[in-house]
């Protein structure tokens, strides 16, 4: 309980401050209006100035452009228009605003304390022009209409003051319900890369308002407890050529499941992120949690548990040490610093996770597993973004632990993304995994950030390491209706393919999935559907440490390989208020390790896949087959858009149902119901 209080204490620190009186710029037009009315007479006056200046450029006509062309400008300290950014793939429209603006009249500029100030605007053109309400100030009656339809969508940008992140190089914090929104701005006009995760905020902003975005769900608020509560960063900081900004965070539940245990996590957290001059940005967040979950995820958390002594790995978090005898108590630190000298590269080096695809799970590389070091090099020009990534993993095992010290591995991956026309998008995967044998170490063939991963393995020993391929494709019908697929190949023979034996080593997965924004019409209403399966003994191998996964959780899909599973997942946002929903139905093979079967059934990534049961006949569900069905819905409050703190309730129901007992997957029919308050900065995956 005391844990408890601190963590609310820690979330709401109270930091000093006190408000200061701002005014509006002021048209000549609006000098004799009632200062409570100049916020709305400069907006019309804007809107009016711009909509009957403005000229569509013939091409625009011709592709018969309809949408929003969101204009970033500000007022100077003298009165002038300045535009910062136009959020338009086409120059011409770009081009036709910055003319624009410059016929715009000098005006009083803004004041703050009675001293003219900058003052930043995001304005929504819409296209065509009669799309745009004009407005007509004639009487008081009219003047109440207008303001009613203009402060939605027409405000004052808070780019300096609320959200600094979103001009810097950091990463947009990677959630599936997050980025999903995102997918629709990126996919509006020609086709964008977005199969690398997390992406930076610099990247998503030429396609999307970020600010003004968030500025539709700011809350008036006069306190400073109000601010910092329901709009803000806790503080904030900015001299000349830094900036920085500092956060609690949490997660805050409590829950009961039907197996009878009371679950809860409560994890104190500190974001802090910032920015060193236009090209350097810095992030580091340190979580300090206890929990005790659903009694299936304990089972599995206690079945990853690593050689010396700790009782469990918690999915997707780390290592855990005993709580009260029947919890968990897990640290975990992540950080990273991103330098852009550019607008072609950007270096990062941290300690987190990476994700490459573009559908919820990932055949390739995903964020089920705990965080890990890493090396990342985004690069980025004419239809191309190039990735590479270099990562130090480990295996805690006890049959690789040596004097308590876990054995260490490498990993290598190239992610090619080709926007081949402007609705096909093709992405070309390859990564190599090596160990330190004969004292290697991390071995400079794999540095090279465009050699053939499968050629450096096979001339540094057919032994040395252990290759994978991919190939991915994105497909547009329509700007929010598309198509997306990967395939893996961990092994094949082609004449074993065309012969049909279910050869062991025919290793590949498959994905094929669709995502529907705005589904039948409905704003903000999101559908996805998508299938996944993967053979038997993908992503394993016969040296124990060249497997593909990480402290003793995959690497790529949950549910590791031999499994076949189809997801639909809804989702739905009005203002602050969120549903999401997901149904997962699936059946995977698991191996008996019952004493008299002791094989491999190809389902688990670590087991050895000499310890085969055939080297023919091998099939999806092989071994003691399991077929599962997962519901969850979680309904919520946007607590904070800035920190995005939510508040929450859900439901999951998990039937589980194996041949025969597991040990960690046991037979069960759980439905487990939790509430909580939570800063919204990564994804839970409790879905296996």
């Amino acid at each position: 309980m005391k844990k408890f209080i601190f963590s609310f204490i820690f979330l709401f620190s109270v930091y000093s401050g006190f408000s200061q009186t701002e005014k509006y710029p002021v048209f000549e037009a609006c000098i004799e209006v009632d200062v409570s009315e100049m916020p709305s007479c400069f907006k019309n006056e804007v809107k009016r100035a711009i909509v009957n200046e403005f000229n569509i450029p013939q091409s625009i006509q011709q592709e018969n452009f309809n949408g929003t062309v969101n204009i970033v400008f500000l007022v100077t300290t003298s009165g002038d228009f300045k535009v910062i950014y136009v959020n338009s793939p086409y120059k011409e429209l770009k081009t036709e605003v910055e003319r624009v603006f410059a016929t715009l009249p000098r005006i009083t500029p803004a004041k703050f304390n009675n001293h003219p100030i900058e003052m930043q605007f995001v304005f929504p053109l819409a296209i065509p022009l009669k799309n745009n309400i004009q407005e007509v100030i004639a009487e008081k009656v009219e003047k109440v209409k207008v303001l009613q339809i203009q402060e939605e969508p027409f405000k004052k940008a808070a780019i300096n003051t609320l959200f600094p992140e979103h001009k810097s190089e950091l990463n947009i914090p990677f959630t599936h319900a997050e980025y999903n929104s995102y997918d629709y701005y990126l996919n509006q006009t020609y086709n964008s890369h977005t199969a690398v995760k997390p992406y930076v905020y610099a990247e998503v902003t030429k396609y999307v308002d970020l600010d003004a975005q968030k500025n539709k769900l700011i809350k008036p608020k006069s306190t400073w407890f109000g601010k910092k509560l329901l709009n803000e960063h806790m503080a904030f900081v900015k001299g000349d050529n830094f900036w920085f900004t500092v956060d609690p965070g949490a997660d805050l539940q409590i829950g009961n499941d039907s197996e009878g245990i009371s679950t809860f996590n409560n994890t104190r957290a500190i974001h802090i992120n910032g920015g060193i001059g236009k090209k350097f940005n810095f992030s580091t967040s340190f979580y300090e949690s206890q929990g005790r979950f659903a009694d299936y995820v304990n089972k599995y958390a206690e079945y990853l548990r690593p050689d010396g002594g700790n009782p469990a790995m918690i999915p997707g978090r780390g290592i855990a040490k005993e709580f009260n005898s029947d919890a968990y108590d897990y640290p975990v630190a992540e950080a990273y610093i991103s330098f852009t000298p550019n607008s072609t590269f950007n270096f990062q080096f941290g300690n987190g996770k990476n994700f490459i695809g573009d559908g919820y799970r990932s055949l390739f590389l995903s964020d089920v597993a705990s965080p890990y070091p890493y090396f990342k090099i985004n690069t980025n020009f004419w239809k191309i973004k190039y990735t590479n990534l270099w990562m130090w993993m480990q295996d805690v095992r006890p049959e690789l632990t040596v004097d308590g010290a876990y054995r260490q591995k490498f990993m290598a991956i190239h992610y090619l993304s080709w926007n081949a026309t402007k609705k096909l998008n093709i992405g070309l995967f390859e990564t190599v995994i090596w160990e330190d044998t004969n004292d290697r170490g991390f071995d400079v063939n794999y540095l090279n950030p465009l050699i053939f991963y499968t050629a450096a393995e096979f001339s540094t020993g057919s032994r040395a390491g252990n290759t994978l391929l991919g190939l991915s494709l994105k497909y547009k019908l329509k700007t929010n209706l598309s198509l997306y697929s990967q395939l893996i190949l961990d092994d094949f023979r082609g004449s074993e393919i065309t012969g049909s034996n279910g050869w062991w080593a025919n290793k590949y997965g498959i994905q094929f999935g669709v995502k529907y924004h705005n589904a039948f019409q409905i704003n903000n209403l999101y559908l996805q559907a998508e299938y996944n399966a993967v053979r038997p003994y993908t992503y394993s191998h016969d040296e124990l440490n060249l497997n593909y996964g990480h402290n003793n959780q995959p690497l790529a899909h949950l549910w590791g390989s031999n499994f076949k599973e189809v997801i639909g997942i809804a989702r739905y946002t009005k203002d602050r208020w969120f549903v999401n929903s997901k149904v997962i139905i699936g059946e995977k093979g698991f191996d008996f390790n019952n004493g008299s079967d002791t094989f491999s059934y190809g389902g688990n990534v670590f087991a050895d896949n000499d310890n085969r049961a055939s080297d023919y006949q091998n099939e999806i569900g092989q071994g003691n087959t399991a077929t599962v069905f997962i519901g969850d819905l979680q309904v919520g409050y946007l607590v904070n858009p800035s920190t995005n703190l939510k508040l929450f309730g859900g439901i999951t129901f998990r039937n589980f149902n194996p041949d025969a007992p597991t040990g960690a997957f046991d037979k069960t029919n759980s439905t487990w119901v939790s509430f909580g308050l939570r800063t919204d900065v990564f994804n839970w995956n409790f879905d296996f």
